[in-house]
């Protein structure tokens, strides 16, 4: 099973950062949270298309967005 921690590995923190117009930092409270932002799912931000792209379509946009869905603990 996929995760969005994976996707983030497979492409490199740095490189999420760039292709997402946001900081390392940022990143970093994705992987840890295991999810994007709450911006993503109100259509307020990208990102998922994005990483689309950036993982040259492996996955699409609705795939990452399933995966990187917050789950309730």
């Amino acid at each position: 099973m996929t995760t969005f921690i994976s996707i983030i590995d497979d492409l490199g923190v740095r490189k999420v950062a760039e292709v997402c117009g946001i900081s390392v930092r940022a990143v970093y409270k994705w992987r840890k949270a295991n999810a994007l932002p709450r911006t993503e799912f109100t259509g307020e931000t990208s990102y998922a298309s994005r990483l689309s792209e950036a993982l040259g379509h492996r996955f699409s946009a609705e795939d990452i967005l399933e995966i990187a869905r917050p789950r309730k603990s």
